[in-house]
């Protein structure tokens, strides 16, 4: 794999180049880094591609582009997924950046340059895993497909969502592998992610003057007594999973909107946000049930109303230990490292979620320092390799 090097170098610093942004983070989408890439495939002998387009009218171009890239093998009827995704989140503040974020610098083998890591090196990785198995003619046991995924940063609704919703390229006995997160080591196999619900709560009282309280309804008064006991939420559903990190629920409170101007002004609106990362044995539903119990015990005792909504919400079951993509990425990294892989849960969000909702099966790896979203962030160029090589075996070994 190291003969692939100079090329590794050649195809990230492209890709990051690109830029590609959705436009909630003031990007114009994926279009331009997909063709890109697409144009690279045919170039370097990947040359079955197919573009699934999700419609989206804020780009410039109107599609959000999803394109796959297949290896054919002897069984046409099933498939290996290997999911990467095209899009990156801004650069944030540049004063924090030694160098541009969207020119990559090479220094002792560490590739700086913002995506490099995620999810241009999932991508790569899985593209050299690819390119090696053509030039060594393998033909796998099932079909390989590479999908290259567009809105993942976002939410992923012209993304993996779309595509589960308006084709049919994923089929119930596929397997699908994500490398988009993971540790240093590469051992650590993310199967389940605790249940998402954001909360957007506003309330509504009576603006006065800060002098008499009594002669209105402070809004900024109860929305810090809801804020704390929708945080005591953790007491109710206080289930434990060593599969976590944390092992708990949490209910977090996190971004609080401005609400009057002057310090002797007693607030008659009030919005705040709830981060809720709930274990997979209780339903959001059923969550959402205690919440709206507390909404309405707050609006007995403060004389406000209550109204909330949710931005984003993810409930899905897990793969099991035993799945068969689980057996074959751990027995990739024993073979071929000498590792021995550590399933694990995650309270972030992948979109593993929304095919563990379809029944299919899916594992989340990746040999990285978590270094997404940062300032600086990086790409091991050997960590990359390392997981093109386990890629590569788990074909030849399906």
């Amino acid at each position: 794999m190291r003969r692939f090097y100079n090329d590794i170098v050649e195809l990230q610093s492209a890709l990051t180049a690109a830029a590609a942004m959705a436009p909630e983070n003031g990007g114009d989408g994926e279009l331009k880094k997909c063709e890109f890439l697409e144009d690279w495939l045919r170039r370097h002998g990947i040359t079955e591609l197919e573009r699934f387009d999700a419609p989206d009218s804020r780009v410039s171009a109107g599609i959000r582009p999803n394109l796959v890239a297949t290896l054919r093998g002897k069984n046409q009827d099933r498939n290996l997924w290997i999911i990467a995704h095209l899009d990156v989140v801004p650069a944030g503040d540049l004063s924090l950046w030694n160098s541009d974020p969207f020119k990559v610098v090479e220094k002792d083998g560490i590739l700086y340059g913002r995506g490099v890591e995620d999810d241009q090196q999932g991508l790569c990785s899985a593209v050299f895993a690819l390119l090696d198995c053509i030039e060594r003619k393998i033909v796998p046991e099932m079909n390989v497909r590479i999908l290259f995924a567009a809105d993942e940063e976002c939410g992923s609704e012209y993304g993996v969502i779309w595509l589960l919703n308006n084709t049919e390229i994923f089929g119930k006995n596929d397997l699908v592998l994500i490398p988009d997160g993971g540790d240093s080591e590469g051992r650590t196999v993310e199967i389940a992610e605790k249940n998402l619900l954001w909360l957007k709560v506003h309330v509504s009282g009576k603006q006065t003057h800060g002098s008499r309280p009594d002669s209105g309804n402070n809004a900024c008064l109860a929305a810090a007594d809801l804020t704390l006991r929708l945080h005591r939420l953790e007491e109710k559903f206080n289930a434990r999973n060593p599969l976590f990190q944390p092992d708990y629920s949490t209910f977090q409170p996190t971004m609080r909107l401005k609400n009057v101007d002057g310090v002797n002004i007693i607030p008659g609106e009030d919005t705040f946000y709830m981060d809720c990362r709930i274990l997979p044995c209780y339903s959001l539903s059923e969550v959402l049930a205690e919440a709206e119990r507390i909404f309405r015990q707050i609006e007995a005792e403060y004389g406000v109303r209550i109204d909330y909504s949710v931005p984003q919400k993810s409930e899905s079951p897990a793969t099991p230990e035993n799945a068969e993509i689980v057996r074959l990425l751990s027995a990739a990294l024993m073979k071929v490292h000498g590792l021995k892989a550590e399933c694990i849960g995650i309270g972030g969000g992948t979109v593993g979620a929304e095919l563990r909702r379809k029944g299919i099966d899916a594992a989340v790896w990746s040999t990285l320092d978590d270094m997404a979203h940062q300032p600086n962030e990086y790409c091991r160029i050997d960590n990359l390799i390392k997981d093109a090589e386990t890629i590569r075996y788990i074909i030849e070994n399906l």
